[in-house]
């Protein structure tokens, strides 16, 4: 029963106005938080004990965080993980089942996201349960790679394959562990199974030495918490679309958009850096021992925090940022159509596969787009940076390093805050209008370059590596 303020609010409801916050923001910040006291209670009560009690446990935790944050409506991802498993249990390791896995999952997320689509960001069932999607496809693929000789799997693939059907509480508990249940990362059964095993540690029988390694990935998320909380207020989505900010000179609209951008991926990696911090804690962020011997907590890692602060280069933060789910979509989506024989158009699957997961709004699509044409554009000009010998020798120039640097970094960022309006404003409307006041900055910068670079080339490059290549 909620507890209610005189004023007929209840008390999360007067705390969040307090905060400036959304009742549903707190609900999920809350219960990213209250992660490190189950994982405590995990690794003092049921360490070394039966698995099925961790199971049970996650299975019990991750419906009662559902509830609070989502009501009954907890119950689409309690249809989805049951009918995953007779899925598995009734088709077995067929491509009829991954097919239909692939199909159900994908369908009933884009189900959710129509039905309950609104023009503003919105946290809701379908948040976690996108999560859960890519959860069931790995699962499903996983099982059926299972069924297959190891000669004909990847030294990847027998990493995560499953030799028999996972039972119905590996399942269930794999689904609903709070360490991954609201805002990912994502892992396999097959990890999960050894930490509720009691093998995923650094010291064979004993506890994971991970208190203070989870406390330093606590320690920047509340850092990065601290940061947003602090300058977000003065950076709002909304101010893009009003007439105070049109009437601002373009290169405050520029330096606007380029200084949101990086402070609004600020809240990602605040939830990341939490939860990781938690899956640190139970022993699933454990990855070995490093060439020195020193144990590696990086599992889950989902942000890698210096590169993602200093990488002057897209690809950089591309690879520093949701790295669980990016990998995830490289195994089961990019690698799994090797068969095309094209690495471009397998890309271009893989990132409009992770536009349709992310929402039915265009402005997913925009964004997915831009990505892909700023990546091919920064490998083009690399490659042009490296085969000629003048660019070689102004970039390798000590005294024009830095310079160097601060310009990249700038429009680095300013393209990174360009490709990410569509991106959190949605509807075409909107974008429209943002891209409208800077010019198409973005999209003027990058279809010139992709008609310029040929000519550069012929250019910069001396004709004997033209002949090379």
């Amino acid at each position: 029963m909620a507890v209610t303020a005189g004023t007929g609010q209840t008390l999360l409801q007067e705390t969040a106005e307090a905060l400036g916050s959304s009742e549903a923001a707190l609900r999920l910040i809350l219960s990213i938080f209250i992660g490190y006291p189950l994982a405590l209670f995990q690794r003092w009560y049921l360490f070394g004990k039966e698995a099925h009690l961790t199971y049970l446990f996650h299975i019990i935790t991750g419906l009662l965080l559902s509830y609070f944050n989502f009501g009954y409506q907890m119950c689409h991802f309690l249809l989805c993980v049951v009918l995953q498993f007779l899925i598995l249990r009734l088709m077995g390791r067929t491509i009829t089942a991954v097919f239909t896995s692939f199909s159900f999952q994908m369908i009933y997320l884009l189900a959710g996201y129509y039905y309950t689509a609104t023009d503003e960001y919105d946290i809701k069932w379908t948040m976690p349960h996108c999560v859960l999607t890519l959860k069931m496809i790995g699962l499903v693929f996983d099982y059926y790679d299972g069924g297959k000789a190891q000669d004909q799997l990847t030294n990847e693939q027998q990493q995560f394959t499953l030799p028999s059907v996972p039972s119905f509480l590996q399942v269930a508990g794999f689904s609903y562990f709070y360490g991954g249940l609201l805002v990912g990362p994502q892992f396999s059964l097959k990890r999960y199974q050894k930490v509720a095993e009691g093998t995923m540690t650094d010291v064979k029988g004993q506890r994971p030495n991970s208190l203070m390694p989870a406390a330093k990935r606590l320690s920047l998320g509340f850092i990065y918490l601290s940061v947003y909380a602090i300058i977000s207020p003065y950076l709002p989505d909304s101010y893009l679309l009003t007439d105070q900010f049109l009437a601002q000179p373009f290169w405050y609209r520029c330096v606007y958009i380029t200084i949101w951008g990086k402070i609004m991926l600020y809240k990602y990696l605040t939830c990341w850096l939490v939860t990781e911090g938690v899956c640190i804690l139970t022993g699933m962020g454990y990855n070995g021992m490093d060439a020195s011997g020193r144990p590696q907590w990086d599992a889950c890692a989902n942000v890698k925090v210096w590169l993602f602060e200093t990488t002057p280069l897209f690809t950089g933060t591309i690879a520093s940022f949701n790295i669980n789910t990016n990998a995830w979509v490289a195994r089961n989506v990019f690698k799994r159509l090797r068969f095309l024989g094209n690495k471009i158009i397998s890309q271009a699957a893989a990132l409009l596969f992770l536009a349709v997961w992310h929402g039915l709004h265009s402005g997913y699509l925009i964004c997915f787009s831009l990505e892909f044409l700023i990546v091919v554009l920064e490998k083009q000009i690399i490659e042009l940076v490296h085969k000629s010998p003048l660019l070689t020798q102004l970039t390798s120039t000590p005294a024009l390093n830095l310079p160097l640097y601060i310009a990249q970094q700038s429009i680095h960022w300013l393209c990174m805050g360009y490709a990410l309006v569509p991106f959190c404003l949605f509807t075409w409307d909107k974008w429209l209008r943002v891209f409208t006041s800077v010019c198409f900055i973005g999209h003027v910068l990058f279809f010139s370059l992709l008609l310029l670079l040929p000519y550069l080339h012929k250019v910069l490059v001396p004709r004997k590596e033209r002949k090379v290549e």
